[in-house]
């Protein structure tokens, strides 16, 4: 190209060519207008107002209210302690949801069993972290709000020792301890009595510990459930539902028989003898007269609402113990007494007799098989577990309890040696040895506070009964049991132990074979429930004693059956039934 005709390119007019914009690239002279935002699939749009979205339950499982009374029961499958209200929030029980003003809260004192469906990990449990990590669900069981041992939950540390007083050694069972001493003899006597004593308390702590479990977050509010729990329901079928169910009827036979004897014996006193009228009651009538005034009291309706009874029936218990060592001491020993050990002309024999001895003990040792129970009338969450207060109350029950139960052993023991009677004990030697030359005032006070301990112990033994035949009515309904229903129960369990006393009234010769059956249930299992739920280190110091305890424990159970049923068939035993 020349130079002319590059003037000539040079001259023309440059027109610009306007920029394509490339695909999805606005022009530049456009107008740039902000795209509204597509929301998310489920995502409401900004603008719009948040409404809490209800949650859709599982089928058939609606939310759980809870009563009243079972606020801040940390029970993961006995009580109801969350309640879901919408959406992923739940709030722990007895505080009130947070409503809009057109909604009416639901408030039901029935529960139902359906669980709600908890949609968040963050929820409020009582038993720390490694529960709020491992658990998504919360499976609830609200038959505690309708059974008696669990249908209060406000007891306190005063509760749980006016109950403890009142189903612990010292009563009527203590009063066949001497006994045991007429064969055992000082030495061994006492070695043993406080032996038993000291096993019986530490057992009794580990019952109080296993209550709550933060391993699962339970709480175990019967005994027999903590062993099904541990061991399974077919084991505690075999092993622990007899002496359990002993513990609580055959002691309820027990106290009418001794309620309705000592009845007859306070008649005496205050008529004066035959005189006081020419046809009065029989054995039999008394009994149920005891029985009339148990069955009215039970109609209370709960474990908690027997608290004034129980420590009715402690005061009387602390002051009929006093009274009548302080009256035997008081009196003196009897001329010619002695101390030497009662012993059998053979060998077998001794030995035999020796454990007979150990099972009277054991046989008062008793109320294990309601600690569980009692602790379980107590509120408890993470930072005030039930287990704190029910041991201070224990521990306060059990000092008054060994300052009435060795006095008494001892000062009946000295003061009658081997003339103490079998049946009856050191009650029966009172009246039978000072009979005369005692106050009048002092027998009928002695045989008054007897018989009021004896109404009101019955209240506490016979609660774990109407628990379990109620707990099968619940769980058949699904509703709590009728008012109606409930008195007839009880009502009838009253005169079902009647019957029994008026059948078998020599019961209360089979002490020890009776405390052997029931021994396992104060020494032996609460160790290997420890072994088998803390798990300790093998061959460590706390392995070693409940395996070494509990394995006695079963041992000395079988040997002491054994024992009781040799003396019996040994010495014969007086049967008349339907004849007390």
């Amino acid at each position: 190209m020349n130079m002319g005709d590059h003037s000539e390119v040079s001259s023309a007019p440059i027109t610009p060519r306007p920029m394509t914009p490339r695909q999805g690239t606005p022009p530049i002279s456009a107008p740039i207008t902000p795209r509204p935002m597509t929301p998310r699939q489920g995502t409401p749009p900004i603008s719009a107002p948040i409404t809490p979205r209800p949650m859709t339950p599982r089928l058939m499982t609606p939310p759980i209210s809870a009563p009243p009374s079972q606020f801040h029961s940390p029970s993961l499958s006995r009580s109801p302690l969350l309640i879901s209200i919408g959406g992923d929030q739940v709030e722990p029980a007895g505080k009130t949801p947070k409503t809009s003003k057109t909604s009416t809260p639901r408030t039901s004192r029935t529960p139902n069993f359906r669980t709600p469906i908890i949609r968040t990990p963050r929820f409020i449990t009582p038993l720390g972290s490694p529960i709020r990590k491992a658990l998504r669900f919360t499976k609830l069981d609200p038959q505690d709000a309708w059974l008696p041992i669990t249908e209060s939950r406000n007891g306190n540390i005063y509760y749980a020792a006016f109950h403890t007083l009142s189903s612990g050694i010292i009563g009527i069972q203590a009063l066949v301890l001497p006994v045991a001493f007429t064969v055992l003899g000082w030495t061994w006597g006492t070695i043993c009595l406080t032996a038993a004593f000291i096993w019986q308390l530490y057992t009794l702590y580990l019952l109080v510990h296993l209550h709550e479990s933060p391993e699962t977050g339970m709480r175990f509010s019967r005994y027999l459930q903590l062993f099904n729990a541990t061991f399974g329901e077919k084991m505690g079928n075999i092993f622990a539902i007899f002496p359990i169910m002993y513990l609580s009827g055959g002691t309820c036979v027990a106290l009418i028989i001794m309620g309705g004897s000592t009845m007859k014996q306070f008649y005496l006193t205050v008529c004066g003898g035959a005189a006081c009228s020419p046809n009065p009651p029989t054995t039999a009538e008394w009994y149920l007269i005891f029985t009339c005034a148990a069955v009215v009291l039970s109609q209370l309706p709960n474990l908690n609402s027997i608290a004034g009874v129980s420590l009715i029936g402690a005061v009387t218990a602390v002051t009929y113990c006093t009274m009548i060592w302080v009256v035997s001491v008081a009196e003196g020993s009897l001329s010619g007494v002695s101390y030497n050990p009662v012993s059998s002309s053979s060998e077998i024999g001794r030995i035999f007799d020796v454990l007979n001895a150990l099972g009277i003990i054991a046989f008062a040792f008793r109320g294990h098989n309601l600690i569980l129970e009692i602790q379980a009338t107590m509120p408890s969450d993470e930072k005030h577990p039930s287990h704190v207060p029910m041991w201070k109350g224990v521990k306060v029950s059990y000092t008054i309890i060994a300052m009435c139960l060795f006095p008494l052993t001892f000062g009946g023991y000295w003061a009658y040696g081997q003339s103490i009677p079998s049946d009856g004990g050191v009650l029966a030697a009172l009246f039978q040895y000072h009979g005369r030359d005692t106050s009048q005032v002092i027998l009928g006070l002695t045989s008054l506070f007897v018989i009021i301990n004896a109404v009101s112990s019955f209240q506490i033994y016979g609660m774990p009964t109407f628990d379990d035949i109620e707990s099968k009515y619940t769980m058949r309904k699904k509703k709590p049991c009728p008012k109606w229903l409930r008195a007839l129960i009880r009502a009838l369990f009253g005169f079902g132990c009647y019957l029994m006393a008026v059948a078998l009234p020599f019961v209360s010769k089979l002490t020890g074979l009776l405390g052997g059956f029931a021994l396992p249930i104060t020494l032996a299992y609460p160790c290997f429930l420890w072994l088998k739920t803390k798990k300790p280190k093998m061959y460590s110091p706390s392995w070693l004693i409940n395996w070494g305890l509990g394995t006695s424990g079963m041992g000395l159970s079988v040997i002491v059956i054994v024992a009781s049923i040799y003396v019996l068939i040994d010495t014969g035993i007086h049967v008349s039934f339907f004849n007390p």
